[in-house]
């Protein structure tokens, strides 16, 4: 086995500070889009959906490329500046630009980003502490990325109702300038870059059987079943995720004024709040076993879905999002891990990562998409339970076809037992 990596508690905290300011940077103005397209734009939801789908087409695209660049180069935090520099540039586009060729514009340049950020934040963070310690840094990593979008939250909802809607796209952007500093305090000589890309450790001897060259070729790792099926369930997940949030915020804006700002900076906070502590528990619980974590994520979606048919009430839409915070905390931790127990030693964490985020970007346009249309058509009830029957399709097949894939776990075991 590859001897513990140590590196420095600069690079460290300089680690956390990325995921920090990054936290909101990642999707642009994320949510608010809808908001200040509704209110401030009078765009239709179909419009709207369009809009949103923009970036995730434009992820689709370059999520797969990204990854493989970041396996490729060494130049990791570079990506993470040249990113930011892109949403920046975009979101102050957007706040003053508000028409369609400008915001489908920032919107795709806002997507390309995004393909950028989870390889590159995630291969750092690899050739930082190793396989051994990712479950808990990666858990780390979650905890001090919630905590900056609650931040955000606070931040977006005191500009957004004191000052303009328009203010959040600049709060973004001076988000991502602190991103820019964060990452390049991470010291590059610690970064070991062939164990960032999943290279550099031994396997167990199963694993070796499976993974005889050291370097798969993508199609191969296509081929794999057991990442087939993941992907096939993490797609649906957030075919069912994507648009619920979305279509919260375009129930808010609905005859409240200034304060729909508010009430979705409240279901962010609310979410991010319950993220942070779960988002800790998950790293540290998934040392043992990942499956069983992992299904908690997946049960709470469509409980979420039917539970926001129930009332349009500000207040009880803000508390549905504490199962967000259960669902996004845990996910957000345990697909990392889970994409890494599935490459460990074949070379090709971060395409892989960029395969799967390209079909997740899929899943997520096609979300925003349908839901636009179908609320346009039918209502925003019957769009959330369409979102919600799409979740109990992907707990499903989580359950029943995606094994464990910690080393050491009986990775056949029944549903029941996994």
């Amino acid at each position: 086995m590859q001897q513990q990596r140590r590196p420095s508690k600069k690079s460290l905290r300089s680690l956390d500070y990325l995921n920090v300011f990054l936290a909101d940077v990642r999707d642009g103005v994320g949510p608010y889009l809808s908001i200040y397209l509704k209110a401030s734009a009078n765009w239709n939801p179909a419009q709207i959906g369009l809009a949103m789908s923009a970036s995730a087409i434009a992820t689709v695209i370059a999520q797969t490329p990204a990854g493989a660049l970041v396996d490729r180069l060494r130049q990791k935090r570079m990506l993470i500046v040249l990113a930011a520099v892109f949403v920046s540039i975009g979101c102050i586009a957007m706040g003053l630009f508000p028409n369609l060729p400008v915001v489908i514009g920032s919107q795709i340049m806002i997507g390309i980003a995004a393909a950028i950020f989870p390889p590159a934040i995630t291969a750092i963070t690899l050739g930082l502490v190793g396989h051994e310690r990712l479950d808990r840094r990666v858990g780390r990593n979650e905890t001090f990325n919630h905590t900056g979008n609650l931040l955000a939250a606070i931040l977006a909802g005191l500009v957004g109702y004191f000052i303009a809607r328009k203010a959040i796209f600049f709060l973004v952007a001076a988000m991502a300038v602190g991103s820019i500093i964060s990452v390049r305090m991470i010291r590059e000589r610690e970064i070991d870059h062939e164990l960032a890309r999943g290279d550099g450790e031994e396997r167990e001897e199963e694993d070796n059987q499976k993974h005889q060259q050291g370097y798969e070729g993508i199609l191969q790792l296509l081929s794999d079943r057991q990442i087939l099926f993941f992907t096939i369930a993490v797609v649906l997940f957030h075919f069912a995720n994507a648009a619920m949030l979305p279509l919260v915020g375009q129930e808010l804006a609905q005859g409240k004024g200034t304060s729909d700002t508010v009430y979705m900076s409240a279901c962010i906070i609310v979410a991010q709040l319950v993220m942070i502590p779960v988002s800790n528990l998950a790293g540290r619980f998934a040392h043992t076993a990942r499956k069983p974590i992992f299904l908690l994520g997946f049960a709470v979606l469509p409980i979420r879905g039917v539970l926001y048919t129930f009332s349009g009430n500000p207040y009880f839409l803000v508390s549905v999002q504490i199962l967000d915070g259960i669902a996004g905390g845990i996910f957000g931790v345990l697909s990392v891990l889970m994409v890494a127990d599935l490459t460990k030693g074949t070379g090709r964490f971060n395409v892989t990562q960029g395969m799967l985020n390209t079909a997740i970007g899929i899943g997520a346009g096609l979300s925003n998409v349908l839901a636009g249309f179908v609320v346009k058509s039918a209502g925003y009830n019957v769009g959330f339970l369409i979102l919600a029957a799409i979740a109990v399709v992907a707990l499903a097949v989580f359950w029943f076809c995606v094994p464990e894939t910690k080393t050491g776990v009986n990775r056949k075991a029944s549903p029941q037992t996994a």
